[in-house]
């Protein structure tokens, strides 16, 4: 379970950053969040972002807790 939210928590963290700057520096979006979401701001790009670190954070931590 815990790889499992590794593997999203990476792939929320990538596609958040991604759609941050294509939208700040290209002025179109990178990645499929903004095909499954529609119109996103530019902030919640960054939440996207923000949420994956934390679920990769806790992931890490239930892994080391465990072992």
């Amino acid at each position: 379970m815990r790889g499992i939210l590794g593997v999203i928590a990476f792939i929320a963290i990538a596609q958040g950053l991604g759609g941050f700057i294509g939208r700040m520096w290209f002025d179109r979006e990178w990645g499929f969040l903004h095909r499954v979401v529609g119109e996103l701001p530019l902030w919640g790009y960054l939440g996207v972002a923000v949420a994956g670190v934390a679920v990769a954070v806790a992931a890490d931590r239930a892994k080391k807790r465990e072992g």
